[in-house]
């Protein structure tokens, strides 16, 4: 965090490096960072009294690292295999269950998420057991082949929900050459040839399950002294052999896209309208910008739903996010509407919001509300170990480290109705918008 003071304690302890962040800044909790040999990073927040941990390993690849043709869908099948066991513990859920650990996993375009919430005595236990999978995953061809089933019968129930549908046409046809043109389950063709992987399945853990791609975040009741001997101990055997991706940039789009398609089902219809823009990075002021835009034209206190949801009734909702990737990804604006005759309407009057945000300032007062909210809404939701540690895994993926999530608010709160203004002109062009609207039967 580049406003914290940093106190440099350099324990030379053989292998690792750790280093006490106070808070001093946006961020309210001392972080004691560990860094290993092996790359492996460990970010400890102690939060003494509340008798709780939670433990979060960040693993830095998604879909977007699925970069090798007919292979979609792999970043979200280990979010499965990595329950499946080790030699030392073949039977990983009997372990959590026998402790009373709550654990799960998620899998984003940029990211892999595991964590578990616990007891504090138990997190010595936690440990072993969370590093010993990362490590030492073991799976034969056979628990391979049922879980690679099952990944595409989550696929097959996917696509009975509408949204996901839209998604996975916008992604696909809003992209080109880079990877995020497919979801984060993965193309269907490549899913339904999955059980045929099995040995690249071994070389995807092998190249993406390396300590200097991961990166540990522990929230909670401990001894932070204690833990990072802990964290030396069990995680320093790991060796490193990250590979990266060969992810290719997109091309600049030029020309609008646009596309109908029909849900097999009954649904309202839908749409998804999206403009290309900038990859995260808190230095970028059109980007941060567009950041508060989002709520300001399209959140519950916008002008436009007012008018669309409130009073004329015509859409069961309407709503923005600035999306905060690791490459350039449109701006969304999603919405469902009540009935298709009014979808042209519908459209009509989300582009003449945006009309109206370029030629127009929004308000000082209105802009600075609104930034005071959004960071105090961030600071009322760390309240326990488990929503700080959940908060972290954004900050991590994009940029390694926690460092900038006070410069993220640094610069966000610096953001004026010009910045706004400028950015809109600048990224809401008609050659960078994609459009899909979604019926039903």
């Amino acid at each position: 965090m580049t406003r914290y003071s940093i106190i440099k304690l350099v324990l030379i302890v053989l292998i690792m490096t750790t280093t006490d962040i106070s808070a001093g800044g946006v961020f309210p909790y001392k972080v004691h960072r560990v860094n290993l040999n092996n790359g492996f990073k460990a970010l400890l927040i102690p939060m003494p009294g509340s008798g709780l941990v939670s433990y979060y390993t960040v693993v830095r690849t998604g879909s977007r690292d699925e970069w090798e043709p007919g292979k979609s869908g792999f970043a979200h099948f280990f979010e499965h295999m990595m329950f499946r066991g080790t030699n030392k513990y073949p039977l990983y859920d009997s372990v959590t269950t026998t402790i009373g650990a709550d654990a799960n996993a998620y899998t984003d375009d940029d990211l892999t998420v595991y964590h578990l919430n616990f007891a504090a005595e138990d997190l010595d236990k936690v440990m072993d057991l969370e590093s010993d999978r990362f490590r030492n995953l073991n799976y034969p061809k056979d628990q391979f082949m049922t879980e690679s089933g099952a990944v595409y019968g989550e696929y097959r129930k996917s696509v009975t929900n509408p949204f996901s549908v839209l998604f996975e046409k916008f992604q696909d046809m809003a992209f080109d050459k880079h990877t995020y043109k497919h979801t984060t389950i993965g193309f269907e063709a490549d899913i339904k040839d999955m059980p045929n992987q099995y040995e690249y399945s071994l070389s995807f853990y092998n190249r993406y399950y390396r300590p200097e791609n991961c990166v540990l975040v522990i929230a909670g009741d401990f001894d932070p002294e204690k833990v990072s001997k802990m964290v030396e101990d069990y995680y320093s055997p790991w060796k490193p052999g990250y590979v990266s991706p060969k992810i290719e940039p997109e091309p600049k789009q030029t020309a609008p896209r646009e596309a109908k398609i029909k849900y097999d089902g009954k649904t309202l219809p839908l749409v998804a309208i999206g403009y290309k823009y900038d990859a995260f990075n808190v230095y970028n002021k059109d980007f941060m910008a567009m950041l508060p835009f989002a709520d300001l034209a399209f959140g519950e206190t916008s002008e436009l739903y007012k008018k669309l949801v409130l009073d004329e009734q015509k859409v069961q909702f309407v709503s923005a996010g600035a999306q905060t990737k690791r490459d350039p990804f449109p701006f969304m604006i999603y919405s469902r509407v009540k009935a298709e005759s009014d979808m042209d309407y519908v459209i009509s009057e989300i582009e003449k919001t945006i009309e109206h945000f370029k030629n127009n300032l929004v308000s000082k007062e209105q802009l600075d509300n609104l930034k005071k909210r959004m960071k105090y809404q961030f600071l009322m939701g760390l309240d326990s170990p488990e929503s700080v540690a959940s908060v972290l895994p954004m900050f991590i993926t994009l940029t390694g480290d926690i460092e900038v999530l006070d410069e993220y608010f640094i610069q966000m709160m610096d953001i004026t109705p010009e910045d706004i203004q400028r950015a809109v002109k600048k990224y809401f062009v008609k050659e960078s918008r994609n459009q899909v609207i979604l019926t039903g039967n």
